[in-house]
């Protein structure tokens, strides 16, 4: 049986690690050549080279627009074509709204807004210049849904990514250029980030038995739990949900 996504092409911004990561390996096993972009070489590198032809790395600060274009630019030229941006990558700050430093507010919308803009703009450029029809994801958060009071900046940003993907849909299907966009919104996924915020409490232990505690089903997400929507979304089994948002919050939203 031929893979889900067997003969497409993908980007994954913070391909490295994380939810990225496990993206990359999912879309690869489904039968997708992936360019892993992220600002860590090392592990991108690593990764590239754990999954073989089907994947590149290429270096990628999503908040600068000369590296969108450069980057882009290069897979076209690497694998011909360009179907599916995931636009993964993305930071957070435990500060509440006093304590937050206008700074630190501009970073988070920088990788969490801006990269995500960026992402939809260069990946439609790129796949109206191959005649792709195409699949843009943008990984939001539950804290994209409902308010958190000691992440402001990010559930700003993320609040933001999920009605920037909504415009970017509606616009694409005026448009008739066969690109559909969606957004994902998941709780606490047991990812590098999940555990450095666990680890800022003093007791990263007990954190991550609040965090499980707080979602419905009782327990931390798995990243290969994100990785199904990703290659969901990327696939055709998908083709008419553009606009949506994918909640994958254990019932969080529910209560």
């Amino acid at each position: 049986m031929p893979g889900r996504v067997e003969g497409k092409v993908a980007l994954v911004t913070g391909g490295a690690s994380g939810l990225g990561a496990a993206s990359v390996r999912m879309l690869v096993r489904e039968g997708a050549r992936v360019a892993i972009t992220d600002l860590n070489e090392a592990g991108g590198q690593a990764l590239a080279k754990e999954l073989g032809e089907a994947v590149r790395f290429w270096r990628l600060d999503v908040t600068r627009e000369e590296d969108w274009i450069s980057v882009v630019d290069a897979v076209l030229a690497t694998f011909g074509r360009l179907d599916v941006v995931v636009n993964n990558a993305g930071m957070g700050i435990a500060k509440d709204v006093e304590t937050l430093s206008l700074q630190e507010w501009r970073l988070v919308h920088a990788v969490n807004g801006d990269g995500v803009f960026l992402g939809c703009k260069h990946g439609i450029r790129a796949m109206r210049q191959c005649g792709a029809r195409g699949s843009i994801i943008n990984m939001s958060s539950v804290a994209g849904l409902v308010g958190v009071a000691g992440f402001p900046a990010y559930s700003s940003a993320k609040g933001g990514v999920r009605l920037l993907t909504k415009s970017v849909a509606l616009h694409c299907a005026q448009k008739g250029y066969g690109i559909r966009c969606n957004s994902i919104h998941p709780v606490y996924v047991d990812t590098p980030m999940v555990t450095q915020l666990a680890s800022l409490t003093g007791d990263e232990a007990k954190a991550r038995e609040r965090m499980a505690k707080s979602i419905p089903l009782g327990r931390l997400g798995h990243p290969d739990e994100v990785a199904y929507a990703v290659v969901y979304l990327a696939s055709d089994e998908s083709s008419l949900m553009t606009g949506s948002e994918l909640v994958l919050d254990g019932g969080t939203t529910a209560q």
